[in-house]
């Protein structure tokens, strides 16, 4: 990468400023006055629950949308980014949380997407070729550049969506949540890329519901809560208590299994079940699996990208087709179902990717929460809009979705709150299964202990639950039985007693990955 940054800036000077920076949303302030300094060499990393305002912040530092009060100061001088493109010429680029890449377009095309290389002829394809495979091989994905985005797993779009970002050669890099779906492999990767980021004098702000990863390369922390900076210190003087202690309070914990209840029959028996691999048909991504979850259990399967965590549930779910073996929910065979069928039986799926799969985009919050549960508010094709608000003035609630109401727009939402939106609407259903497939993806610490709380009591009414993650800690929470999946086979088992260590020694990743 070329350097961009200027030689008369040192290390640790202050390149960007947020001053008094307010945003509203009608009655939503969503930042209260806020602060804020990034520096040239060094990365500031900013911590706060969903909802708190940090999306909101950088969007504004980076021309995506403007504050309603307050001023931004790059190196001491007033600006105003009507624009990206505005903010872009100024050397500042940001990485969404949320992709925001055209799946139907190749990997260059998405990269160099109106930015397009000029040559004798028009488009310089063949450069703008050569530069992506050049940012593939620095981030060490060998993606074909010609590969269209949508063939790709969601944590290979996301090192594109950073490819993206670096190509700019910008001197301020906003990275919001940039290892949401990469595996531990892509993040150490990731990390280097950074180190040699800040050598080159680049500021990074970082944003992450990861803490100890975070802690890993922060060199400041800020932490916003309600929309108002809580807390901000050095890297010295923080520790993950002062980060936890400082978002979201004393005392606060991921929660343990429930107890003091007995569980029931089993709820959903797998057996011998087999799944192709989407991309490689002559590969097993679920290799003769067994497995069944009893009412009022929490399972948590863990294993590393490619253990075939995300094609057991979808295929569960019926997204995907079994290649042998059965599904059987409540001892009824339901391997031939639709989705549709499968959620009227009972059973449903919280999927990873939330934009893509599980929600509309067009319809207001109220409209995605109502939509799995549709049939118990409609008959003879007559909707009860009194029972289907009934049913979103609940889930709203049950989940403590931070929203204007049923009426505000979807994109209105935090990326945590998005994804609350989608747990709302399968808890809807009223099931008898509930699978979650990361459901702590892009959610902060507080709002995973809420989600956590709510499966806890679902548990505790006979739900059988069973959620996967990447994350050992989410497995040492509230889960009954932990699964460690390897090569699409389970290759152990453990109680609510298992370690951290016996976990990572299981899925073939060691303790200090």
């Amino acid at each position: 990468m070329n350097d961009n940054t200027t030689s008369h800036n040192a290390v640790g000077d202050i390149v960007l400023s947020a001053r008094n920076v307010a945003k509203s949303f009608g009655n939503v302030h969503a930042l209260k006055g806020v602060n804020f300094d990034i520096h040239y060499g060094q990365v500031t990393t900013l911590f706060g629950e969903n909802g708190a305002g940090k999306s909101t912040l950088m969007k504004i530092l980076s021309g995506v949308m403007q504050p309603t009060a307050g001023e931004i100061l790059l190196n001491g001088t007033p600006v105003s980014f009507a624009s990206t493109s505005e903010a872009q010429q100024q050397g500042i680029s940001i990485i969404h949380q949320e992709l925001s890449l055209a799946p139907n377009l190749s990997v260059r095309d998405n990269i160099f997407m109106g930015r397009e290389l000029a040559g004798p002829g028009g488009i310089h394809y063949a450069e703008e070729e050569r530069q992506t495979r050049a940012l593939m091989e620095e981030l060490d994905e060998p993606i074909d550049p010609l590969t269209t985005v949508e063939e790709l797993r969601l944590g290979q779009q996301q090192i594109v969506e950073i490819a993206r970002a670096l190509s700019a050669r910008s001197r301020i890099l906003i990275m919001d949540e940039p290892t949401s779906a990469l595996s531990a492999s892509e993040v150490e990767v990731l990390f280097r890329v950074i180190a040699d980021l800040k050598s080159r004098g680049v500021a990074i702000v970082y944003i992450s519901h990861h803490l100890e990863e975070a802690l890993q390369i922060t060199d400041h922390a800020v932490v916003l809560r309600d929309g108002a900076m809580t807390a901000i210190a050095e890297r010295k003087d923080i520790d993950l208590a002062w980060i936890v202690r400082h978002m979201v309070g004393e005392g606060f914990d991921l929660g343990s299994p429930p107890e003091g209840y007995g569980m029931g029959e089993t709820a959903l028996s797998l057996q011998q079940l087999c799944v192709a691999d989407a991309t490689n048909p002559e590969r097993m991504a679920v290799d003769s699996l067994s497995l069944e979850v009893r009412a009022g259990e929490i399972v948590c399967i863990y294993g590393l990208m490619g253990a075939g965590r995300t094609e057991l549930l979808e295929t569960v779910a019926g997204r995907m087709p079994t290649t042998s073996g059965q599904i059987l929910l409540e001892g009824r065979d339901i391997s031939g179902l639709t989705i549709a069928q499968r959620i009227e039986q009972g059973l449903v799926l919280v999927p990873e990717d939330r934009q893509r799969d599980g929600l509309v985009q067009t319809m207001s919050v109220g409209e995605n929460l109502s939509l799995a549960s549709i049939s118990a508010f409609t008959q003879w094709m007559l909707t009860s809009r009194q029972r289907e608000q009934q049913v979103i003035d609940h889930s709203i609630g049950n989940v403590h979705i931070k929203t204007d109401g049923g009426h505000a727009e979807i994109g209105s939402l935090s990326g945590g709150n998005q994804q609350k939106v989608v747990i709302g609407k399968m808890l809807a259903t009223q099931p008898r299964v509930v699978m979650l497939d990361e459901p702590s993806r892009g959610i902060d610490i507080g709002a995973k202990a809420e989600v956590f709380k709510l499966l806890a009591e679902g548990a505790r009414n006979g739900l059988a639950v069973l959620y996967t993650t990447s994350e050992v800690g989410e497995c040492l929470s509230i889960a009954h039985r932990v699964i460690v999946m390897s090569r699409g086979r389970i290759s152990a088992e453990f109680d609510s007693s298992v370690t951290k260590e016996q976990i990572m020694a299981a899925s073939g990743e060691s303790a200090a990955a």
